[in-house]
């Protein structure tokens, strides 16, 4: 697997004017994998947008590593990196405490009377999506760490990460107009199943993964 990143170039407005949704962000990543068009194999692509001070980034996760020349096309130029993503998966040991960040599409199901098919609605308070990742920590392979013991929060689970960023970005499918959730974690994890964490890392979190939900990256800590 392979971990790549570029510097959005936000700047240029003539680069970037079709970037306006979710679904321009997808195409924009799936041109970066121009064998997997011509064989007609495609694979999922975890990606997200970050803001580091000033600058916004995109970071994609692929089973290939992406043509670079495609990548840096709304980015800027010479900001592009990419660098095999399994060597770091094989030093991560069960018990070590890392930093993490996730973007995310917390959801919860709602039963039909009408429908087998539950209906999706995204989840709306700080509350509820705190909670929505601390419920999943144990079947994603980690153990959230608390480091904020003073924080008075009705979820206690909240003292462990921060959320840093929440927003309503635009999707457009099949000539609607969908806003979709999005909401970026921050904190420190254990990690408590080998396997399933590095699973979770490989696959994602969540729904929306093909429009920039369910990357979870980590750093050790000490």
């Amino acid at each position: 697997m392979y971990l790549s990143r570029v510097q959005i170039d936000v700047n240029n407005r003539q680069k970037t004017k079709d970037l306006t949704h979710l679904g321009a962000f997808h195409d924009w990543i799936e041109h970066c994998f121009p064998d997997e068009i011509k064989a007609h194999n495609r694979y999922r692509h975890l990606w997200r947008i970050d803001q580091l001070a000033d600058k916004k980034y995109l970071l994609l996760l692929s089973k290939e590593r992406p043509d670079l020349t495609e990548l840096v096309k709304y980015g800027v130029p010479q900001t592009t990196m990419s660098r095999a993503y399994d060597p770091f998966l094989m030093q991560i040991q069960e018990g070590q405490i890392m930093q993490f960040r996730l973007t995310a599409n917390p959801t919860h199901a709602i039963k039909r009377q009408d429908s087998k098919q539950p209906r999706i609605v995204p989840h709306i308070t700080i509350q509820q999506q705190g909670k929505w990742l601390a419920d999943r920590a144990d079947k994603l392979g980690f153990q959230l760490v608390e480091q904020n013991q003073d924080r008075l929060s009705s979820v206690p689970e909240l003292a462990a990460f921060d959320i840093i960023n929440r927003d309503w970005p635009i999707l457009r499918h099949g000539g609607r107009r969908i806003r979709l959730s999005r909401v970026t974690f921050e904190g420190l994890l254990r990690v408590k199943n080998l396997e399933k964490f590095k699973q979770t890392l490989e696959n994602g979190v969540g729904r929306e993964r093909a429009f920039g939900m369910g990357l979870m990256t980590v750093i050790p800590r000490g």
